[in-house]
């Protein structure tokens, strides 16, 4: 059990400018009395090409300015004690793991800060384990000691506990270097539970499956199907501008199967959409899997690597990776995954199951590779793998 900080509660006077006050001015808060609790949790979407992802967590923060830095006042503190060493790759398929909890003054809230352990002292508070490798310090920046910054508002109800799930993307977090350490570049998201739901679904033949829900063909949560094909996709937020994801399923050259589509699943929040059940499963048709390979140049400008695939007017992700920080590589291979090169099998939610799904022949091997950099420069390269694997996809930024 964790050991929390002295509960804290904010006066409602307190107001939100200049680091004075723990909660937003004008913010439509309650009497100057009146609180709620706040627990927060973690979750993690899977790494791509790691075992293991250690962090170790020392306590997380809150604040209802989103200007005011780390040393300003009337920051609330949820204290990790003893702090916990915690394997990011463990919190997949719905799974969360609780920091802690403390009362707040109700109200709304407008950032939170993730204060991790540094490495040091005989010690290794983060580490990576790359897939067959051993384990290898991750390097921290020292702001990650002062915390992860997260702008997102919430609002602590008065007499109610309000849940906050703070999702760290371990697969866009980890950079990795031509002398082959690895650094920390935390990607961390914050999601109130109250206005997220989840998706669940089991794959026939293809435990390991990379599974995503994506909006506009952007990544919104993603998850791996465990052993015998169940997954879960959660937390997804029910977005009042669209209520519905597309669901990309790329099982990997292991399984030997093709890429699978299913369009427009409603997401409600509280609540669960079922894509498919082990009575009746989504099965994909067997694919050839293809490499691709190159360098973002210069290197110091480190890219995203993404594979998006057009399926009738529609871009989906079905692969993404960063370039290596110092000498630009990028692969797009069974670690960082490889590409089926088989059409995707595309269908679009109904609730009557199975969902029927029907394959695009025409979208069959055809990607395009985008590189995205630091900066936010973007570069796209055409590619069809249906003949063999491609290399020198390179970009020049």
């Amino acid at each position: 059990m964790l050991t929390l900080s002295s509960a804290l509660v904010l006066s409602a006077c307190g107001g939100g400018g200049g680091g004075g006050g723990g909660f937003s001015a004008g913010s439509g808060t309650t009497a100057a009395n009146s609180s709620g609790t706040l627990r927060v949790s973690m979750t993690d979407a899977p790494a791509c090409g790691f075992d293991n992802v250690f962090v170790t967590v020392e306590k997380v923060r809150v604040h209802g300015d989103a200007g005011v830095d780390a040393g300003g006042s009337g920051w609330v503190d949820i204290a990790v004690d003893p702090a916990r060493r915690i394997d990011l790759l463990s919190l997949t398929n719905g799974v969360l793991t609780t920091l802690g909890q403390t009362p707040l003054a109700a109200g709304t809230y407008q950032q939170i800060r993730l204060v991790l352990a540094a490495n040091g002292a005989g010690k290794v508070a983060n580490s990576v384990v790359p897939t067959g490798g051993v384990e290898q310090p991750l390097d921290t920046p020292s702001a990650v000691q002062s915390g992860i910054k997260i702008i997102r508002p919430f609002t602590v109800a008065a007499d109610t506990l309000t849940d906050l799930i703070l999702d760290f993307d371990a697969c866009k977090s980890i950079v990795t270097r031509g002398n082959g350490t690895y650094g920390l570049k935390p990607v961390v998201t914050a999601l109130p539970s109250a206005v997220s739901g989840s998706v669940t679904g089991v794959l026939g033949s293809a435990p390991g499956a990379r599974v995503y829900a994506e909006r506009n063909g952007t990544v919104v949560k993603a998850s791996v199907a465990d052993a015998n094909g169940n997954f879960t996709l959660s937390p997804i937020e029910q977005s009042s501008s669209v209520g519905t994801v597309d669901v990309v399923i790329v099982p990997t050259s292991t399984n030997a199967r093709g890429t699978g589509i299913i369009r427009d699943v409603p997401v409600t929040a509280g609540g669960s959409t079922a894509l498919a059940t082990a009575g009746a499963p989504i099965t994909l048709p067997s694919s050839a899997f293809r490499k691709v390979s190159g360098a973002v140049s210069p290197a110091s400008a480190q890219a995203t690597i993404r594979a998006l695939q057009l399926s009738g007017a529609r871009t989906f992700e079905i692969a993404a990776t960063a370039s290596n920080l110092d000498t630009g590589a990028y692969g797009l291979f069974d670690a960082q995954p490889a590409l089926p090169a088989a059409a995707p099998m595309v269908g679009t939610y109904q609730t009557t199951l199975p969902i029927p799904l029907t394959a695009d022949t025409a979208a069959a091997g055809k990607y395009s590779i985008q590189a995205t950099s630091d900066a936010g420069t973007v570069s796209t390269r055409q590619v069809d793998i249906t003949a063999s694997d491609l290399v020198d996809q390179n970009f020049q930024f």
